[in-house]
């Protein structure tokens, strides 16, 4: 194993990659498809899409087309956040099987906790209609495991009481600079495993002077030391990259940042101005 495919273990005994290849805003087709392939080649073993990306097709061609055993990739979709009804959910979730057309899917998410058009709205209610269908079609053997991703504390809460099987994944936006601690230390508690996604702050972090000059000192780029970063804060970083140079090189994470310099990692604050969160 590399650092890459060494795996992390969510709350049902499932193993999950602990680096894993993001692909939002990777456009379909010969983009999405060639981006994926490439990871493949680079040994990224857990792969995460979305159907609101709209390249679940793309990425599952390119994982068939690789002639990698099913078992051997991880492959986390999303719920499209508009989806707050049971039915609306199951419809959704029967189309992204079938674009990614990979048997099963081995994390589903809730992408997030309101449509995306009504950003902090409360529809705690739908989400647990949406997650009653996803418990079906977990139980059904559609799923391998589920979760949530850009929920608040409020929006966790309320659905770990109102569930059957509790959520074993919380992805949101992790990066140098920006924890979201609250929401965290929330799915923490309820035993949740926690993913990252942007931890460049979608290319923002590498105009930071701080970051560059830890960076410089162990001789990586910013995007290594970034997702390292992520790493040795026990959560799961999806780190995006197109060119074959970037996806490669982001895969390098052999090294160890030292407790002295994750103090300071962990100290800074606004290293990314101008980046959007979805936090309310």
């Amino acid at each position: 194993m590399s650092v890459i495919t060494d795996p992390f273990t969510l709350p049902n005994g499932v193993k999950i990659p602990q680096v894993g290849f993001g692909t939002w805003q990777i456009p379909d087709g010969e983009v999405a498809y060639t981006a994926v392939t490439n990871a493949l080649k680079a040994g990224y073993r857990h792969i995460d899409t979305a159907s609101a990306y709209r390249n679940e097709g793309s990425v599952g061609r390119a994982i068939r087309d690789f002639g990698i055993a099913r078992k051997d990739v991880f492959v986390t979709s999303k719920l499209p956040a508009e989806a707050k009804t049971y039915a609306d959910a199951a419809a959704a979730i029967d189309a992204s099987l079938a674009k990614l057309d990979l048997e099963y899917i081995d994390l589903y998410l809730i992408h997030a906790p309101w449509p995306w058009a009504e950003l902090g709205a409360d529809y705690k209610e739908g989400n647990a209609e949406a997650w009653r269908a996803m418990e079906d079609a977990y139980k059904a053997g559609k799923f391998r495991a589920i979760g949530i991703s850009n929920f608040n504390v409020a929006d966790q809460e309320y659905l770990y009481n109102h569930c059957a099987i509790t959520p074993m994944a919380l992805q949101l936006q992790f990066y140098i600079g920006y924890r979201e601690a609250e929401n965290v230390d929330c799915a923490r508690k309820h035993g949740l495993l926690v993913e990252g996604f942007s931890p460049l702050a979608t290319g923002f972090l590498f105009g930071n002077k701080d970051v560059s000059a830890i960076a410089a000192h162990y001789n990586v780029t910013v995007a290594q030391l970034a997702i390292r970063y992520v790493l040795q804060n026990g959560i799961i970083p999806l780190p995006k990259a197109v060119g074959e140079d970037h996806v490669r090189e982001n895969a390098k994470l052999d090294f160890t940042i030292s407790p002295a310099d994750m103090a300071l990692l962990n100290a800074l604050e606004d290293t990314a101005p101008g980046e959007d969160h979805n936090e309310y």
